[in-house]
């Protein structure tokens, strides 16, 4: 492996370990959407297609929505206790800095994982919606970037989270009042245009709205009320301000 400055060391760090543990996640990685979509969008979805009141089908509807939300909570999943326990317990993102690894190298590193992280389950949870009928036609393929760009714009900042916090217990806050009101009002379950006036602009303000709308777009073709370059851009913004500030703040972190 080399250890030239350069994210790839750390990439291929990760990769190597997920090589010895990816079995244990296949399974839940098609169960998972397989039970969701049954739980929710057919059973539950019946009663909300007899009272009408969406252009689609709500298994359609929902779908897509719980593809970027499952991208997001797996970046945030991936970049807390495995970064905050690499930092903290066994202190090996110090034991790479010792090398001519540079923090951009670290936090590089890190981002190429997540992105394979979220973008492998997006593509079994596409399958298993192309199994339900929910895709139908080849722009369906274009969720699986969208959902990996709202996983990326949500993972710097949590990143950086990981890099300041001193101990394990502050990732319950963060679940409490971010990840999960996130998720609840992001347009995944309902529409946001139901929410009052104040709610809805703090949806779009998400992240994992924008996330949702493309998804949603690409996979069943429901218009959004932003263009999708808009939608892109936000995202981007977001994960270039999130990857800046993760790299500060190891950078602050590792010279302890």
């Amino acid at each position: 492996m080399s250890i030239a400055p350069s994210p790839l060391p750390v990439f291929e760090h990760r990769v190597l370990m997920l090589r010895r543990t990816w079995r244990g996640g296949v399974f839940t990685s098609i169960l998972l959407p397989v039970l969701v979509l049954l739980g929710l969008g057919v059973s539950v979805g019946g009663y909300v297609d007899r009272g009408g009141g969406l252009a689609v089908p709500y298994l359609d509807y929902l779908a897509p929505g719980l593809l970027a939300s499952t991208a997001v909570q797996i970046a945030v999943g991936e970049a807390m206790w495995p970064v905050f326990g690499a930092l903290t317990w066994n202190r090996l993102y110090h034991a790479m800095r010792a090398t001519p690894l540079r923090t951009a190298d670290i936090v590089g590193g890190e981002f190429w994982y997540l992105m394979l992280r979220v973008g492998l389950p997006s593509v079994s949870f596409l399958v298993v919606m192309a199994a339900f009928g929910v895709v139908r036609s080849w722009w369906g393929l274009a969720a699986v970037p969208a959902a990996m760009l709202a996983g990326a714009s949500v993972a710097g900042f949590v990143l950086a989270y990981s890099a300041s916090i001193r101990s394990d217990n502050m990732f319950a806050l963060l679940y409490r009042f971010a990840l999960i009101p996130m998720t609840l009002f992001a347009g995944v379950f309902f529409p946001v245009q139901a929410m009052p006036l104040v709610a809805r602009w703090i949806a779009y303000a998400s992240p994992l709205w924008h996330g949702v709308e493309l998804c949603r777009y690409a996979i069943v073709g429901v218009p959004s009320a932003l263009p999708v370059v808009a939608h892109v851009g936000y995202l981007s913004l977001w994960g270039c301000l999130g990857y800046l500030l993760a790299r500060a703040r190891f950078a602050r972190r590792l010279a302890d």
